[in-house]
């Protein structure tokens, strides 16, 4: 079963990296004026970052389907989250993660002996390097 974004079949060959690298509780701690330590903790609430990593050699998608992913990617908002489905069945409401580089890295796949047309069309072939979301609300386990 390929991901999908909403209504969009994601590439072949997309993994969720940092699936494992995130934790829920944060904590703060300081010494205060006796010397005792203090431990501040809370668990988030939402926010939690997923990013879908792909690769020169996978992920690879036309131009066409990037603009759509990407457009899609604009149009969420947390009232409006595109339902990301994984490959197990999860079903998780993400949107474009905030940042100044945008939701998604990609490149055209090199060509050849062959330096590719100056001006892409829809078909160009492009590689996706990452698509960084963020969870915000509930994963449904299938």
């Amino acid at each position: 079963m390929a991901i999908q974004l909403g209504a969009l079949a994601l590439p072949d060959g997309l993994r969720w990296s940092d699936e494992f690298s995130w934790s829920p509780t944060v904590r703060s701690t300081s010494y205060g004026l006796t010397g005792a330590l203090l431990v501040q903790s809370a668990t988030r609430q939402d926010g939690r970052p997923l990013t879908l990593s792909g690769g020169r050699q996978w992920a690879w998608c036309s131009r066409a389907e990037l603009t759509a992913i990407a457009a899609a990617l604009d149009a969420a908002t947390p009232e409006t989250a595109l339902i990301l489905t994984l490959h197990d069945g999860r079903a998780i409401p993400v949107i474009a993660r905030p940042g100044e580089d945008g939701p998604i890295t990609a490149a055209p796949v090199p060509i050849v002996r062959d330096s590719g047309p100056a001006d892409p069309g829809p078909m160009t072939r492009y590689y996706i390097d990452e698509i960084r979301l963020t969870i915000v609300g509930e994963i449904q386990e299938p």
